[in-house]
């Protein structure tokens, strides 16, 4: 984008929102309308090599098929779903055959335990879960707690309390007509993770792949002829928008892969599939720049931009890259209500550390505890314009939660940061103690109720400690129940009992043992005091 201009973009930028619309619709039938059937949608590869690909042709009819399965178990518009899969097309059929009846989907990470599976279902009141046989007993375990649950559907091999997603498939029509849903309507939510109390259902409508179309030109950088690799799972809303449905919206081309993490095994598969595109989190850009001369023992010639979220980037990974790549990491930041709106641009100059600015249709602010704006070099919470497309509409049955986030036409992020002389805004921290690690956040809440569980803890607290490669991990600080004595085998064993109550990426990898927690007069726990601790040290 030769000569581009910042100001120009932003102030001439329209919306267009129509009233009536469906998100599962855009992403492919229109492309089937258009004589695009043909073009590839999606390229898919698991740990085992199997390779499978699929066309918007191939994808509609697959979509359609669920819809009308899933209107032959009785779901409508409105209806909850739960989708515990891996990165398989499953995971897109089933969301897609959602949205095109009005039913709505919510992702959910499959490293989670059947406690926290149980209160998505029960929260959501969901009436239907999908998963595969690897990851059902944790539906299993804990269905008949959830009095709204009728129906759990296994892609693969099913037991007779299942049904077979291939059985019901194989007897849908391929002919479905859509629900003609509204921009307005509920199409899917996420759960997110706060400091204090449960896990709340962000709840996005149908137009929220419109108001992301910003993310797409700006960011993203679509071009025809793309191929786009997010590392993420699409359980995630971070992948979810940027290798899935924003990148169909846009008639592009997504990859996914089904297996763990490795920076060796992602340089296979942009070599392998001509990977365009990338898009990661921090951890796993610093987990590449680990290998030492990766530019020449790959072919990573087809790659031409690169993405980054989750957590903030550090400055020298940015450099790094760039030296060793010639090409740039556009930094963003965002989160589940509100996704990327802040982040560098395409051919706009960058200040590596920076999160860059808002994406042209985006108003973004720095703003007090009251939401009014501040000045440069202010430090306050982001906020985003309460009537952005693509914002989240509430938390799902949290009117006090909702409420909390709302302020003076604002949406607060949580997220402190401050503008400098020339635009651009930089990270500074949390405001409410949310840790981000790898790319996930994690509510030091749910962590410290896992470590609290264990019978030698009297009391802990989780906080971020910086680390190397992850950017930080969890750590917990505990005290111990008089009967029991601080000891490695003991760390050991919270570790372990925490593994088996919370996701993977929540157990904490570091446990101190300490006499006491630091106190407000009112008892609450000063977790400010302990991070700023943490830092402390690491700079030692």
């Amino acid at each position: 984008m030769t000569g581009f201009d910042y100001d120009k973009e932003y102030k001439e930028w329209k919306w267009n929102v129509p009233e009536q619309f469906n998100m599962g619709v855009d992403c492919v039938d229109k492309h089937v309308a258009a004589g695009k059937g043909d073009k590839l949608a999606l390229i898919w590869e698991n740990e085992a090599g199997d390779v499978k690909k699929y066309t918007f042709a191939q994808m509609k009819e697959e979509s359609d098929k669920f819809g009308n399965v899933l209107r032959s178990l009785g779901l409508k518009k409105g209806d909850r779903f739960l989708i515990r899969l891996p990165n398989i097309p499953e995971f897109q059929m089933a969301f897609l055959g959602g949205l095109k009846i009005g039913a709505v989907p919510i992702p959910s990470s499959c490293m989670f335990k059947p406690t926290e599976v149980e209160y998505r279902i029960v929260d959501s009141e969901a009436k239907m879960a999908i998963s595969v046989p690897d990851y059902v007993s944790a539906i299993d375990e804990i269905k008949s707690n959830c009095p709204t649950l009728e129906h759990i559907i296994v892609v693969g091999e099913s037991g007779k309390e299942h049904i077979s997603f291939e059985e019901l498939m194989s007897q849908a029509s391929p002919d479905l007509t859509p629900e003609p849903t509204s921009s307005e309507d509920m199409a899917f939510f996420c759960y997110t993770s706060g400091t204090t109390g449960n896990p709340k259902g962000a709840v996005h409508l149908q137009r929220w792949a419109i108001g992301n179309d910003p993310d797409a030109y700006y960011w993203n950088n679509y071009q025809d002829g793309d191929i786009l690799g997010h590392t993420g799972d699409l359980n995630w809303i971070f992948p979810l928008g940027n290798g899935f449905l924003y990148a169909w919206r846009h008639g592009m081309t997504s990859f996914i892969y089904d297996g763990r993490f490795s920076p060796e095994k992602w340089f296979e598969l942009i070599q392998k599939h001509k990977i365009t595109n990338l898009a990661s989190v921090p951890t796993c850009y610093r987990m590449f720049l680990q290998l030492e001369g990766f530019e020449n023992k790959w072919d990573l010639s087809s790659l031409r931009h690169c993405i980054s979220a989750g957590e903030p980037l550090n400055p020298e990974v940015v450099t790094d890259w760039k030296r060793l790549l010639g090409i740039d990491i556009l930094d963003g930041i965002g989160m589940t209500e509100c996704m990327v709106y802040l982040s560098n641009i395409r051919d706009m100059s960058i200040k590596p550390g920076s999160c860059g600015k808002p994406q042209p249709g985006h108003v973004c602010a720095i703003v007090d505890e009251f939401g009014k704006p501040l000045g440069p070099r202010e430090e306050g919470t982001l906020a985003v314009r309460q009537d952005d497309p693509g914002l989240m509409k509430e938390y799902w049955n949290k009117p006090d939660k909702t409420a909390e986030a709302f302020k003076n036409g604002w949406f607060l992020t949580g997220d402190t940061l401050y503008i400098d002389e020339d635009g651009y805004y930089w990270f500074a921290g949390r405001g409410d103690d949310l840790i981000m690690t790898a790319g996930y956040r994690v509510s030091p809440f749910d962590v410290e109720s896992a470590v609290n569980k264990h019978p030698a803890v009297l009391e802990s607290a989780a906080v971020a400690s910086p680390d190397h490669i992850r950017g930080v991990i969890v750590k917990s600080f505990i005290v111990l129940n008089p009967e029991h004595e601080p000891s490695d085998e003991l760390a050991a064993s919270i570790k372990d009992h925490c593994k088996k109550t919370i996701a993977a990426y929540e157990y904490p990898r570091a446990i101190e043992f300490v006499d006491s927690l630091p106190k407000t007069q009112s008892g609450k726990t000063k977790r400010k005091v302990l991070r700023e601790q943490e830092l402390a040290k690491s700079k030692t």
